[in-house]
């Protein structure tokens, strides 16, 4: 096999550290800026967080764009490059006295995100080197399961000494002066390709429809699941009979619990990646479940929940592998990533209009139901394994 070189541990904690800085200066930013924006400009939250999904689906759009040139090329200067377009949308916010700026600020972050978030980079690691990704996929998302932990501190905390558009310009200059360099540093240069030779680009014979759907709605389902309930989360528990201060406390659970779920799948890290999807998916379900039926349990099931959600960064990269010839793997995971990313962009929308048609107890309902059916979709992928593994 072509690809047959290690990731370095050194490589694998520069590029967790990379995915912290460009997490935190695309998706998660407005968690942390929306109200100081709204304050300033008096646009309405709902345009805001628009804005985010208008990131969101761009990404989604580009993203078999972005595969087929890691498949091209190995998308060395793709990902290095994506940090420098993030920082452009940042300083284009920052700059943003007119809500028509700011909405195109956020169409560049999310070709930025495109370029550089995890559905690339995993489709670049697989291509460089083939099933020992696995390993690099796994140590990158532990350490970037802690991206909340650090950016949403570190920016309120800019927020607070400099204001929302000064704050853009300081993480804009982060991301400009340690993201390429990292990068570039990290990812080889070969990209895993042998002197001389000329990469195939795969077709859709390299994994078989029923599969490649399948994977497209277990990994829609979850990234849909995810979104919403880091939305909504806090105003479920609140209708529970949380308070504000509890139902934040109860939230903070979840990080840590990612975290802890990505260290135990690394100590199993010999097993077929469809127990993991098993493990993400089951656990996910559970823990909406129990949330549903018994909200006295909250921090319960929480617990569950984020130990689900955690495993669910690993799978993005790790079954797909399992499935698809190396050559074939960023292509296959680029046209993957757009139904997630197109999900992702349409969640806020949908559950805003079923909480406030329907109420707190529907919306959570809803999520269960999503999550069951994804455990159902994963058993049909399971009993197909064998003929896929027949067919490639």
């Amino acid at each position: 096999m072509e690809q047959s070189i290690k990731p370095a541990r050194s490589a694998i904690i520069t590029l967790g550290l990379v995915q912290i800085l460009l997490w935190g200066g695309s998706f998660y930013l407005l968690a942390v800026m929306a109200a100081p924006i709204a304050q300033e400009t008096g646009w309405s939250q709902e345009w805001i967080y628009g804005a985010l999904s208008i990131a969101i689906l761009v990404s989604g759009l580009l993203a078999p764009l972005s595969g087929r040139i890691i498949a091209r090329t190995g998308g060395r200067w793709m990902l290095a490059s994506s940090g420098v377009v993030i920082a452009l949308g940042l300083v284009m916010m920052g700059l943003s006295h007119q809500l028509i700026l700011f909405l195109v600020a956020w169409v560049i972050t999310g070709v930025g995100m495109a370029m550089g978030l995890y559905d690339p980079l995993f489709a670049a690691l697989g291509n460089i080197y083939g099933l020992q990704a696995r390993a690099a996929i796994t140590g990158i998302t532990l350490i970037s399961g802690f991206c909340t932990t650090l950016v949403w501190p570190g920016t309120a905390a800019l927020v607070h000494l400099l204001g929302w558009r000064e704050s853009c310009f300081v993480i804009a200059v982060l991301l400009l002066l340690t993201t390429l360099p990292a990068s570039l540093y990290a990812l080889p240069a070969t990209a895993g390709r042998k002197p001389g030779t000329k990469r195939r680009l795969p077709s859709d014979v390299d994994l078989a429809p029923t599969l490649f759907w399948l994977l497209c709605a277990i990994f829609t389902l979850a990234s849909v699941i995810m979104t919403a309930v880091s939305i909504q989360l806090i105003t479920l528990l609140q209708a529970d009979g949380y308070s504000l201060a509890s139902a934040l406390a109860i939230s903070a659970i979840l990080g840590p619990c990612q975290v802890g779920s990505r260290i135990v799948d690394i100590a199993f890290k010999r097993g077929h990646p469809i127990w993991t999807t098993f493990f993400s998916v089951g656990l996910v379900a559970i823990g909406l479940i129990v949330l549903a039926c018994f909200p006295q349990f909250a921090l319960l099931s929480m617990v569950l929940y984020g130990g689900g959600n955690g495993l669910r960064a690993i799978v993005r990269g790790t079954l797909p592998l399992a499935l698809v010839k190396p050559e074939a793997y960023a292509v296959v995971v680029g046209r993957m990533a757009r139904p997630a990313l197109i999900g992702q962009a349409v969640t806020p929308l949908c559950f805003g209009w079923i909480y406030a048609v329907f109420g707190a107890s529907a919306t959570l309902w809803a999520l269960c139901a999503l999550a069951v059916i994804n455990v159902g979709l994963v058993m049909l992928l399971k009993s197909r394994l064998p003929n896929a593994r027949e067919a490639l």
